[in-house]
């Protein structure tokens, strides 16, 4: 008997694009503190929305119910900045926060912890007017490459 190779199972993925010129949070602001939740809230809304419309994402994410679209996901974060001035994406992790908040609120994943989630792993991309945020998902459900919890 010879054993027949198997490929992996393909990953899955998705890309939502919040829309441009949204208020983006910094980690070198110093805002009042209702208005820095007034931005979280606009930014976890804008991401709730846009899963809704993102094509083939509403399906799935209804094929799924009533758990989770993933059980565990990879998240690649690009920052659209409007110009080109230099740019640390580390320092919008708040941003990035408030949008997979949002993709937690719409049963993407259960929970933004570290058992379900890797990253957001942040980068800069090309510019774009207004800036924006675009977050990459791939599923890693059955992927085997999963690191242990401490």
């Amino acid at each position: 008997m010879t054993a027949t190779p198997t490929t992996p199972p393909r990953a899955r993925g998705f890309t939502i694009a919040l829309p441009a010129g949204l208020p983006l949070l910094n980690a070198n602001q110093r805002l009042h503190h209702h208005q820095r939740a007034r931005h979280t809230a606009t930014l976890r809304a804008a991401a709730t929305a846009a899963v809704a419309n993102t094509p083939g994402l509403r399906a799935a994410l209804a094929a799924a119910k009533p758990g989770p679209l993933f059980q565990r996901a990879h998240i690649l974060g690009v920052l659209h900045p409007h110009d080109r001035r230099r740019r640390d994406p580390a320092n919008y992790y708040p941003s990035f926060k408030a949008a997979i908040d949002g993709l937690v609120d719409t049963g993407l994943l259960d929970d933004d912890d570290h058992t379900h989630l890797i990253g957001p792993d942040m980068r800069i991309g090309h510019v774009v007017t207004g800036g924006r945020l675009v977050l990459h998902i791939r599923d890693l459900t059955e992927h085997d490459a999963w690191p242990d919890p401490p």
